[in-house]
């Protein structure tokens, strides 16, 4: 079955922390043990795993993809998002994560994030879960 959430970005760029929502979903199907498939259905944003102990660390992800892909720069592309899809292809649009007891597997410090490079707007993130 394939499962959706919906998240409410409030910035331009920003890393939000949807494990909670995600480990919801699992939670709601009964799985104890499996895989679970993310995707984010679009070009400027993106899904990744990585530290949330220190909230410096999101910030420093933000900054220096920033310095790295700035959105002022000389883009073809007219509509003023191309660091956004640059941003999005360079981070990701899928991942595959290990579910453990119930819950996504994750070392101490970790949760996934989704990546905002476009906001603010309405996301969506599928969801799909194999195990038992």
């Amino acid at each position: 079955m394939l499962h959706k959430i919906e998240i409410e970005s409030g910035k331009r760029i920003e890393l939000i922390n949807i494990t909670d929502q995600v480990n919801g979903v699992i939670k709601k199907t009964k799985t104890n043990e499996g895989i679970c498939f993310l995707h984010v259905p679009h070009t400027t944003a993106a899904i990744t795993v990585n530290e949330n102990a220190d909230p410096d660390v999101a910030y420093d992800i933000l900054e220096k993809t920033n310095s790295l892909v700035p959105s002022d720069d000389d883009y073809a592309h007219l509509e003023g998002n191309s660091d956004a899809h640059i941003k999005s292809s360079l981070i990701g649009a899928s991942l595959n994560l290990i579910i453990n007891e119930g819950r996504l597997l994750f070392g101490r410090w970790q949760c996934l994030y989704f990546c905002e490079f476009d906001g603010p707007r309405n996301r969506q993130v599928y969801i799909k879960i194999i195990g038992g």
